[in-house]
């Protein structure tokens, strides 16, 4: 397990305690959690330095007014984005405390554990924020089109930052990084439950109406990795073989989200259906052996 990964579950079962109105000492945390009693110290007035927490006979715990405000969602969350403070453009204090708030949180849905440096766009990733929680337009440049975009969330997905909005009726993501001449309009739309749904439930980096469901044949060697966790997005197993392989059901947006996720795995992935996409795939490496 990574550090951040040790971090954030360790966060994560602080924050259970505190939520729920426990009171502990920094000893107690070291010794449950088998680590330095500076390392708790740095938890409590660091990571969470942000929270109301309280301190009273050594014994350190949460302001009442504060107590079963968490759903389990936002304690993951939360724990997240204390543990890897990295992942945020502005690492100032009042930022974390406007991301605690359950109205600006909305405006932001993490997935991984890795960061993209966006520290040369934390005006516009402001912006955006504010153009979220107030469900306005954005117009900006994007791949050398003007564009204007009803924005969602923004996304961050193995460390990439992503907007997600809708422009012309069509739900997309947008590369941060590569968003130019963002500007925040006067237009105002009607925010539909449904794509905020979508957004939070799928698990590709691109989202499309017409998904293509693939079959992949996954060899033993391999196999347990695709058991552990979830390798592919909107990964299934179908059927686990007598050689301890599995047949495993994936879908996705476009051809290419499969072909670069199967040729990281060659030659122990192999795809059974669709089977034009195993002959572009085959293709593509005799180009590239050439």
């Amino acid at each position: 397990m990574k550090s951040h990964d040790k971090i954030a579950t360790r966060l994560a079962m602080i924050l259970n305690k505190l939520n729920a109105g426990e009171r502990f000492s920094v000893e107690d945390l070291a010794e449950e959690f088998n680590v330095t009693k500076r390392t708790v110290q740095r938890d409590l007035n660091e990571r969470l330095s942000y929270l109301p927490i309280k301190s009273e006979h050594n014994l350190y715990y949460l302001e009442a007014y504060y107590l079963g405000k968490f759903n389990v969602d936002d304690i993951m969350n939360f724990a997240m984005l204390s543990g890897i403070k990295e992942l945020y453009p502005s690492l100032q204090e009042d930022f974390l405390k406007n991301i605690l708030d359950d109205t600006i949180s909305k405006a932001y849905l993490v997935k991984g554990h890795n960061y993209e440096d966006l520290s040369d766009k934390t005006e516009e990733f402001e912006l955006t924020e504010t153009a979220i929680i107030d469900h306005t337009r954005l117009t900006f440049t994007y791949k050398a089109k003007l564009r204007s975009v009803e924005p969602y969330k923004l996304l961050n997905i193995k460390g990439i930052w992503y907007l997600a909005g809708v422009e012309d009726g069509t739900l997309k993501t947008f590369s941060f990084k590569k968003i130019m001449e963002l500007k925040k309009s006067d237009e105002q739309f009607e925010s539909n439950q449904e794509i905020e749904q979508t957004i939070k439930d799928e698990d590709n980096t691109w989202f499309s109406d017409k998904q293509i469901e693939v079959i992949l044949k996954i060899d033993t060697e391999v196999s347990e990795y695709f058991k552990r966790r979830k390798i592919m997005p909107n990964q299934t197993i179908v059927k686990e073989l007598n050689d301890g392989g599995l047949l495993v059901s994936v879908k996705v947006a476009f051809d290419e989200e499969i072909l670069k996720l199967v040729r990281y795995w060659i030659p122990h992935v192999t795809i059974v259906s669709p089977t034009y996409l195993q002959e572009k795939l085959e293709e593509g490496l005799r180009e590239y052996l050439k």
